[in-house]
């Protein structure tokens, strides 16, 4: 496998974060939304993460999620999942992610019913076939080795007629290629928009409440590696959105019925 440096970085960056943030200020570790035709009334212990909670609540609101079950692939520190299944009248919800650390945080931190956290692999997941109605991934896919194997274990765990509402970036030359993977899969395109200049604002309009977060948390030696990761302005990663060298996405795709 090729080594990736941005990778080998957020995997450090994650770590640190799972190791240092006890008073759980971190639960989002995406990039946010903001648009002018989505309102979103938020209870103020949300306030603080209102643009992550954003770039959940567009693709949850875009399914009726109404006595279904969910799973999130790649479910990090829980904030998005646990909004949900506060939020909307879900049946139930697991939360899947690669790190056990991560598992293990958020079944601590969470307690809600019909709300649980495990570990496993994108790739490879021990879940029985058609086991869950609609399938989540947000802002975790693009570090996958094998989008290929990822997409088909959505394929086969979603229920027919389920729905996988995914949301993510890629460099703008890989879109192509993700745009093939998706069409070879048996799901059927219900919605495509690039989202970009949406995410862009977020991180405008976020930029001081992520500064002073990280060098509340942080030492300083790593300030520049968590402000590139959390997108502020100036760093690689929003110069990239602003340039739209990298380009973001929202996918809503239908499972075929049997």
């Amino acid at each position: 496998m090729k080594f990736n440096l941005r990778d080998w970085l957020f995997r450090i960056w994650y770590w640190y974060v799972s190791n240092i943030d006890k008073n759980a200020e971190i639960i989002f570790m995406n990039y946010g939304y903001s648009s002018p035709d989505q309102k979103v009334d938020l209870d103020p212990k949300d306030e603080p993460n209102r643009y992550s909670i954003q770039l959940y609540h567009q693709l949850a609101a875009a399914v009726d999620l109404k006595d279904k079950t969910l799973l999130e692939i790649g479910s990090g520190r829980g904030g998005g999942l646990s909004f949900i299944a506060k939020n909307f009248p879900i049946h139930s919800a697991m939360g899947i992610d690669l790190n056990q650390r991560a598992a293990n945080f958020c079944n601590k931190y969470y307690k809600i019913n019909g709300l649980n956290f495990k570990q496993g692999d994108a790739q490879n997941l021990n879940i029985d076939d058609n086991s869950f109605d609609n399938i989540l991934n947000v802002e975790s896919s693009h570090r996958y080795p094998n989008m290929t194997a990822f997409l088909g274990e959505v394929s086969r765990i979603l229920k027919p007629g389920g729905y996988f509402l995914f949301s993510d970036f890629r460099y703008d030359h890989e879109m192509a290629d993700l745009k093939l993977d998706l069409e070879k899969t048996n799901l059927i395109q219900i919605k495509e928009e690039i989202i970009t200049p949406k995410v862009v604002k977020a991180l405008e309009i976020d930029d001081e409440r992520k500064r002073k977060l990280v060098k509340r948390l942080a030492p300083r030696f790593l300030w520049k590696i968590a402000l590139n990761f959390a997108g502020t302005k100036g760093s690689e990663t929003f110069n990239f959105f602003e340039s739209r060298k990298y380009e973001y996405f929202t996918y809503i795709l239908q499972k075929k019925q049997d």
